[in-house]
């Protein structure tokens, strides 16, 4: 790439400027290292590769090289199965989606910390979790004065680029520069005893700046490159996806007509996937209007809704898209600068924020209990899937807390409302609304028993409601205590039969 045509617009940073191989050299084995990426969208495309070529080299010749990989969430193949494939990866956190790094943690050669993606950046701050050595961060170009214009996910990255000992930036060309204006970049977080009320009471707020600050003497290594995020292709919706959103609107409207909703709703949250994108594809069709989001990743559904005018405005940390729904985004950018707003997790999974919007959260579950807890984490309890990702931030202090998925699993072979979960992330306090294409379970207000009653005769599948009323019915009679009735011997009996092949 000729001066002429490079985004690093910083005469005293064009000398920093080199090959991925160069830059991944001044990576120590042992090092914690900062990534940009925040599902699928905005990670570095060619550094990763080249540390990946170095650690097994490095393997290859005896010299045991690994690193601990923090991130803001999920990233790509390019990033996370490359360096989970040649076993260079010591620690990963928070959060992660890929099957190559995911086999490596199951089976027990990698470490996993899995955390609610708002305690990350101030783990960080406080030192919990050890030192940050390097900052590895995709950028959309450098300005003349040094500032970085940030890609399409902001993450943890102002938190890496603070925080670092040395920064390797990877300017991406294949970025849009028209993405510029559409972040907002907080920099009046205090840690205790100095935190002050974050000023941010609308989605569309902004409260920060639309560039990263950073101490140009940190920067070790910018690399040029020209590569596109890792588009997310989402299935049409099928039949349980369409009932379950039809469920989520039907009780949407319920809400409003009850008084406790406006007719605009209130800012809502939704988790990536399928079903998420299917009551997306129901609020475009539904009654509401001049709709807002308070969430974590824009995906097609909300890109959608913003296209049709049903939804005003959406503020995120990140844009992940369909190939199709990335091409209307690009070509009509200046229309959605207007209407998105990207900021950092800190502060797009904030509590304090969350709860003063509140929020609508909608997230997907692996599983729910008779009792009304959550398992979005693990398989069979003890194998992890991705992570809690936000889900946690935003179940905990939302207005109104939602958790869907189909009523089974594994061709109808498994249920997904079992007796008691065997990995428990989002507790029966967390949990207002149970949904699955069977029907909606609105657990406010109610005891143990009557949430068991409640979530198997509308929650749980034909084929396995017998047995869910069979259990409760003689967990009432030999329990040792009333109050939530269990049966020890059997609760995990389930699980069990399928760990075995022998179904639910």
């Amino acid at each position: 790439m000729t001066q002429a045509e490079s985004r690093v617009l910083c005469p005293a940073l064009r000398n920093r400027i080199m090959s991925a191989d160069e830059a991944a050299a001044l990576i120590r084995k042992g090092d914690n290292i900062g990534m940009s990426g925040f599902t699928g969208a905005g990670y570095p495309k060619a550094v990763p590769g080249a540390l990946a070529r170095r650690i097994h080299q490095a393997n290859s010749e005896g010299d045991r090289f690994k690193v601990g990989i923090w991130t803001g969430a999920s990233t790509a193949p390019e990033l996370d199965g490359a360096l989970a494939s040649v076993a260079g990866v010591e620690m990963r956190l928070p959060y992660q989606s890929d099957p190559v790094c995911r086999q490596r943690i199951n089976a027990g050669e990698m470490e996993y910390i899995d955390i609610h993606l708002s305690h990350v950046a101030q783990f960080v701050w406080f030192g919990f979790l050890g030192h940050l050595d390097v900052a590895v961060v995709e950028v959309t170009g450098i300005t003349e004065d040094g500032q970085l214009i940030p890609s399409t996910s902001i993450g943890n990255n102002k938190t890496w680029l603070d925080e670092a000992d040395k920064i390797i930036l990877e300017v991406n060309s294949a970025q849009d520069m028209n993405l510029l204006g559409m972040h907002d970049i907080y920099y009046g977080t205090q840690r205790p005893p100095h935190r002050k009320p974050i000023p941010l009471v609308a989605p569309g707020d902004r409260i920060g700046q639309p560039t990263f600050r950073v101490n140009p003497d940190k920067i070790v290594a910018i690399v040029e490159t020209h590569a596109a995020d890792r588009n997310t292709q989402f299935s049409a919706p099928d039949e349980n996806s369409r009932r379950i959103a039809g469920h989520i609107l039907d009780f949407l409207q319920h809400e409003v007509k009850k008084g406790r909703l406006p007719p605009e709703l209130l800012p809502l949250q939704s988790g990536v996937g399928n079903i998420a994108n299917a009551v997306l594809a129901g609020l475009e069709d539904g009654p509401f209007e001049n709709l807002t989001a308070y969430t974590e990743v824009l995906q097609d559904g909300m890109l959608q809704l913003l296209k049709s005018g049903k939804l005003a405005f959406a503020s995120a940390t990140a844009v992940s898209l369909s190939t199709d729904a990335l091409k209307e985004f690009r070509e009509n950018l200046a229309f959605y600068r207007e209407r998105i707003l990207l900021r950092p997790q800190e502060i797009s999974n904030h509590p304090e924020v969350i709860r003063r919007l509140g929020i609508i959260a909608m997230n997907g579950m692996i599983e729910a209990d008779i009792y009304g807890n959550v398992n979005s984490t693990h398989v069979m309890g003890s194998q992890i899937m991705n992570g809690i990702g936000g889900s946690g931030d935003f179940a905990r202090n939302a207005y109104l807390s939602m958790f869907m998925t189909p009523s089974t699993a594994k061709g109808g072979a498994i249920s997904c409302i079992v007796p008691m979960v065997p990995h428990v992330d989002h507790t029966e306090h967390d949990v207002q609304v149970v949904v699955t294409e069977q029907g909606l379970a609105d657990l406010r207000g109610l005891s143990p028993k009557q949430r068991a009653e409640t979530i198997i005769e509308r929650c749980a599948h034909p084929d396995f409601k017998p047995a869910l009323r069979d259990y409760y019915r003689r967990a009432l009679k030999g329990s040792p205590g009333q109050h939530t009735p269990h049966l020890l011997d059997e609760a995990f009996s389930w699980h069990l039969r399928a760990l075995a092949g022998r179904g639910m």
